[in-house]
């Protein structure tokens, strides 16, 4: 399995991905026709060779030539101010893969969303003018096209230095990280880096959180191809670049230690136990469950389980020891074998559908549709859901055995 691994070592940006890919050898060219795909205008882009703190690498620039950037609309959006909508609207009607379009906007998705959270409005209303629409519609399309382009089926990020300082924008002055910046690091790893810069862009942290995992160093691969993206400033101190790892990762990757962690509780009302899960997944645990237990003094009462990486261990032990009366936790460790998963969109009756298949050493051993598609079908169609489940399942079997 091919797999990427950001070393950010000096943060992220969106044009020190796209730099990072091209220096690694992404042909440029490529990435304009397929950017072209979008039918915007008013940008150029080019490559150059630069030279951080002495390491070469290579910085893409975005260069916007005209405030017009759509052609389609009869009424031209001035490209200060388009929208969520709108922005997957320009997605949508490309001729771009499917899987480029779904991450674009999964992407967009995000950020929107964690912007109208700092602004207090709703995603749909949120205006990419903080970002400069037209420049991360390219840093981020770019971005996924660089990875569909190279083979690349994962991604891995090393802990993030977000800088400090203050930075200006469109708003005014706003602390490093910007705010959206650190609402899209929740649940990740940071590094402490004393330069008074902003390091990571909201379209960085929003492009490799969407579609990559944190780890705490780089996973078990064999190198095949690097490269560096430079930032716009450089920084004596540490190289303001962005180093990817283009590799196979080692077979052994189907296969890993994760923690469980537990606690017994006999004095909490089922509500409250209720919110305690929620804010499990919310720390990031794989998996939690309840196990009904008879504790003593004849009370009845609850095992709380979680399976959680070592990443982010501590984060659900603080809900267990802050959300719950238990006065201690047991966590082991443990080895799992997991099936690799991949997400496909598939046709069926219903129309596009998601579905997740589990394969092991390149086998696939199952899949299943999408949950939240089913749901959706079933109560659009008003049909139960058993029923659009077996006639999925029918249509899987023929597609996946083909």
């Amino acid at each position: 399995m091919k797999i990427v691994y950001f070393d950010c070592f000096s943060g992220i940006s969106g044009d020190m991905i796209l730099g990072a890919f091209v220096d690694a050898g992404l042909d440029i060219t490529l990435l304009k026709e397929q950017l072209a795909m979008l039918h915007l205008h008013g940008y150029e882009i080019s490559a150059e060779k630069v030279k951080r703190a002495g390491v070469t690498g290579t910085k893409v620039h975005v260069v916007i030539t005209q405030k017009e950037t759509h052609s389609h609309t009869t009424h031209h959006h001035h490209h200060s101010h388009l929208n969520l909508p709108s922005i997957k609207a320009i997605i949508e009607k490309s001729s771009l893969h499917s899987d480029i379009k779904n991450d674009s906007i999964r992407i967009f998705q995000r950020l929107a969303e964690v912007e109208a959270k700092v602004h207090n409005t709703t995603p749909d209303k949120v205006h990419f003018h903080e970002v400069g629409a037209l420049d991360s519609i390219i840093d981020i399309v770019g971005s996924v096209i660089a990875i569909k382009q190279l083979g690349v089926e994962k991604i891995y990020f090393s802990p993030i230095p977000t800088g400090h300082g203050y930075t200006k924008c469109e708003h005014g002055t706003f602390p490093v990280p910007a705010p959206a910046t650190a609402e899209l690091l929740k649940t990740q790893l940071l590094r402490s880096v004393d330069i008074e810069k902003e390091l990571t862009t909201p379209t960085g942290a929003a492009i490799i959180t969407t579609l990559g995992e944190g780890l705490r160093t780089n996973p078990d691969m064999r190198i095949l191809q690097t490269g560096y993206g430079a930032g716009s400033n450089d920084n004596p101190v540490v190289p303001n670049l962005l180093r990817i790892l283009i590799g196979e990762a080692m077979p052994n990757m189907t296969s890993d230690e994760m923690w469980v962690v537990e606690t017994n509780i006999d004095n909490m009302s089922g509500e409250v136990l209720g919110y305690v899960m929620e804010k499990l997944f919310e720390a990031g645990a794989a998996d939690a469950y309840f196990t009904p237990v008879q504790m003593k003094k004849g009370r009845p009462g609850v095992i709380i389980s979680s399976i959680v990486s070592e990443l982010n261990l501590s984060a659900v032990e603080l809900v267990l020891l802050n959300q719950t009366t238990t006065f201690g936790i047991r966590k082991h460790k443990v080895a799992r074998t997991i099936l690799s998963r991949e997400f496909k969109e598939v046709d069926s009756p219903f129309g596009k559908i998601k579905v997740k298949i589990g394969k092991y050493n390149g086998n696939i051993k199952s899949y299943s549709p999408e949950y939240e598609d089913c749901k959706r079908i079933a109560e659009e169609r008003g049909i139960p859901l058993k029923q659009v489940y077996s006639i999925i399942s029918k249509e899987l079997d023929i597609i996946v055995n083909s």
